[in-house]
């Protein structure tokens, strides 16, 4: 009886073997079926079965990792994260075809789950079609109503840089950490244009949301999200950074509730003072309209994104303005002698200097270009099939444009990898922008924040050389690494500011 129980338990035990032996197969052979890239198909490395290239990219440095695979792959090539393909785009000249000649097939933005949960496909940033068109016009007007991108916009940067400079005079030229008083000094302008007010920089409140944005921006480029977007249905089950950042959202969200309650009691429909304040005119203007995207959900999502763009890279841009300047101190003395020769040290600097001020213009650029602040930009997300670099790329793929590879283009700029303002001056030395100068992406979707960004990071860099000179702690050198998320942060530093 032992020996016919043992050849019964043998016979099984080969069975679940055998089964499982034949699923295992069959995946494997489903998932190379299924993502076979064919003949027309932009080329790319080897694919793992099920996670695809998710480790063959360094998430830590993202945007390293895709340019050196252009080398090998060219200037369009896929990797496959998980079951879903995206298409790398290399090169000034294949962004731009891209972007700005076939805009409107690349208007969309992929659906990835992660950021779906958090803003249910809403606002200015994930959203798509009718629904972006809504949100970005409405914003973009009233934003210029409320004086963004206008003359008007000035007196609240250059009142900001007055509270700053008080703070950092505090310090009497000893070090300090610049990273959350610049963070706070940006949001504050996007405050005031969102909310109506600024905020104290002692404000603990203030400041937990400036940080909950900073980890939120981190944590999406990660490869907790990768893992995230490719097997959603898995990861959200799973601990890890991708369920801190829903808590992020969900605390930022009930900051922002708070704030629209406070507008909702005292709102004046004929003098709308913010962007909430013209988001609940809207609201109440289009109740009932079928095709109307205005709700207060909406709102809150549009608040967000707002704060992302409009913050985080002037923020970091100026973070590594401090560092660039303490590194090269004949440039920020080049620099200081143009404002002092300009300006003097008796008034504020103005937009209207700008075209006076060459060296200092090209100055801001080079940061931007060297920092590398939103180093892959946003993914965009064909919407019909299109011809791009000799392959065809189907509907619903995703596509990244690497602006690293525009940026230390070595056939764009002499010394793609140096610190230096010549880029941007021509042999008279005047300012000269150049097209390969694209921080701020291209096309249709080209950040909504950019002549915001501009005005501040001239008035706030302008403002701060005319004051105060920058240099490293006695014995220290500057670090040049980054913090790599959605933007390039510098590693957290401390910096000496002695008032001039």
């Amino acid at each position: 009886m032992d020996q016919i129980f043992s050849v019964i338990r043998s016979y099984v035990d080969w069975d679940v073997r055998s089964l499982m032996l034949f699923v295992v197969i069959f995946i494997l052979i489903a998932d190379y079926t299924k993502n076979c890239r064919t003949a027309s198909f932009p080329p790319g490395p080897w694919a793992l079965p099920i996670l695809g290239n998710m480790f063959s990219v360094d998430h830590n440095r993202a945007h390293e990792s895709l340019t050196q695979l252009a080398g090998t792959y060219g200037d369009v090539y896929s990797l496959r994260m998980g079951q879903e393909w995206m298409v790398v785009l290399n090169r000034f000249e294949v962004i731009k075809e891209a972007l700005v000649n076939q805009g409107d097939s690349l208007a969309d933005r992929p659906a990835q789950a992660l950021l779906k949960e958090i803003d249910h496909g809403l606002g200015l940033i994930s959203s798509n079609g009718n629904m972006w068109r809504q949100q970005r016009r409405f914003t973009l007007s009233s934003l210029r109503y409320l004086g963004f991108g206008k003359k008007s916009l000035e007196p609240v940067i250059l009142d900001e840089f007055s509270h700053c400079a008080k703070y950092l005079a505090r310090f009497n030229g000893k070090p300090f950490a610049p990273h959350l008083i610049i963070n706070k000094v940006v949001s504050n302008i996007i405050c005031t244009l969102v909310f109506g007010h600024r905020f104290e920089y002692n404000d603990a409140k203030f400041g937990g949301l400036i940080t909950l944005f900073e980890q939120s921006v981190q944590i999406h480029a990660s490869i907790w999200a990768q893992l995230y977007n490719s097997f959603p249905l898995l990861m959200r089950h799973l601990p890890g950074p991708h369920q801190t950042v829903k808590r992020i959202w969900s605390d930022i969200t009930d900051f922002v509730k708070e704030e629209l309650e406070k507008h909702k009691k005292n709102l004046d429909p004929a003098d709308p003072r913010d962007y909430i304040d013209c988001y609940l005119n809207e609201i109440q203007k289009t109740e009932g309209q079928a095709n109307s995207s205005f709700d207060e959900e909406n709102l809150i999502t549009c608040v967000m994104d707002l704060f992302v763009a409009g913050s985080e890279t002037t923020s970091n841009t100026l973070r590594w303005a401090f560092l660039y300047m303490a590194k090269y101190p004949e440039i920020q003395e080049t620099v200081q002698s143009e404002l002092d020769r300009v300006i003097g040290r008796s008034r504020k600097p103005t937009m209207e200097d700008r075209a006076n001020l060459p060296y200092t213009n090209a100055v801001i650029h080079e940061i931007q270009r060297i920092g590398n602040i939103a180093p892959l930009g946003l993914s965009h997300a064909t919407n019909k099939d299109i011809k791009l670099g000799g392959y065809t790329i189907p509907k619903g793929v995703m596509i990244i444009p690497n602006l690293t590879s525009v940026l230390f283009d070595k056939n764009e700029w002499e010394t793609p990898f140096t610190f230096n303002p010549g880029h941007f001056l021509n042999k008279e030395g005047k300012f000269e922008k150049r097209a390969a100068f694209i921080p701020f992406s291209a096309g249709k979707r080209l950040c909504l924040g950019e002549n915001l960004a501009r005005m501040e990071l001239f008035l706030f860099f302008s403002s701060f050389i005319q004051n105060f000179t920058f240099s490293m702690p006695a014995g220290v050198k500057p670090v040049m690494d980054y913090r790599f998320g959605v933007t390039l942060a510098p590693q957290p530093y401390e910096i000496c500011a002695m008032s001039r």
